[in-house]
């Protein structure tokens, strides 16, 4: 069942933008319900940044709409400036200017603003809140981006690879300080590159490919085997003869080597097709190691529906 309009923080409906020759957003439709978090995965130049630029008011479509807390992003932008947070890749801080300055700066800007050393100290920049810019290593500056896109007390905010540049340590306090924005009832739109963090954050994941949405739902029901199918994971030697293992096997399965010595057999996965497997692999003197039944992973549907080919 779709959401009601009114329910949803960002509805894009249609929206299309050209740049020349190229089409950067194809007729993407999208929604994000108020208080959830939307993960919008995508390879290098599917139209996720464009979408989020559009959805900001930094850019016009050519077609289709978007709306933004019910509001038009581009002709209501002093209206909708005020109850959103913007998270752009890239910084967009000063590079001269002081960690503490840039935050102060944008909190004076705002009605009601967090505290900005409180915030600093959050975000583990408090030591480094006297240092340009320009200085600090690539991970403060994404974690001085967010503290710039928080300090306002969003109802929405847009996080453009908002870890991209983190250690593990910064990337899993960014995570719980996303959860938490959550817990609050704050509105998250994200772009990621990295399948575990949508799968750890994400209500809805939507991916898209050249400018489209080519698959919508949450991780689990997009990472639900297809017709009930499994998949048995093992490792052995390398080129094993699966010709030889499917005779073996019950019909309908299907066994790939993923990657040298990795192999995944598709299929109805029971009791008696993980003890075939491990006979078939005793009887021809190999070792099936690290057994296990499992699901798709996020990033298997991905690549699914994206490709696995390296694009320019």
């Amino acid at each position: 069942m779709s959401p009601n309009a009114d329910s949803l923080a960002v509805e894009v409906r249609g929206l299309s933008k050209r740049f020349g020759d190229t089409a950067a957003v194809a007729g993407l439709d999208l929604g994000l319900e108020r208080g959830s978090v939307l993960a919008l995965l995508g390879p290098n130049g599917a139209g996720k940044t464009t979408t989020v630029e559009i959805c900001e008011g930094f850019l016009r479509p050519d077609s289709g709409r978007a709306r933004v807390l019910g509001l038009d992003p581009v002709t209501r932008a002093e209206q909708l400036r005020p109850r959103i947070g913007v998270m752009p890749q890239g910084g967009g801080a000063y590079p001269g200017i002081h960690a503490a300055e840039m935050l102060r700066l944008v909190a004076s800007c705002t009605a009601d603003p967090l505290d900005p050393a409180w915030l600093l100290d959050i975000l583990g920049l408090s030591a480094a809140g006297r240092t340009p810019y320009k200085r600090l290593s690539g991970g403060q500056q994404q974690r001085l981006s967010l503290a710039c896109a928080l300090v306002g007390r969003p109802e929405l905010v847009f996080l453009d690879e908002p870890t991209a540049g983190m250690d593990p340590q910064a990337r899993r306090l960014v995570w719980e300080l996303i959860a938490a924005l959550r817990a609050d009832g704050v509105s998250v739109l994200l772009t990621t590159h990295l399948m575990d963090e949508a799968e750890t954050l994400a209500d809805r994941v939507v991916i898209v490919d050249q400018g489209r949405a080519v698959a919508e739902g949450t991780p689990d029901e997009l990472t639900a085997p297809p017709h009930g199918q499994q998949e048995l994971r093992f490792r052995s030697q390398p080129a094993l003869d699966l010709e030889l293992l499917l005779a073996a096997l019950p019909e309908g399965c299907r066994a790939t080597e993923v990657r040298s010595g990795h192999y995944v057999v598709h299929g109805a996965i029971d009791p008696q097709a993980v003890s075939t497997v491990t006979s078939w692999c005793a009887h021809h003197g190999v070792l099936a190691q690290e057994l296990r039944v499992s699901r798709r992973s996020l990033e298997d549907v991905f690549l699914e529906l994206t490709g696995r080919e390296l694009r320019n």
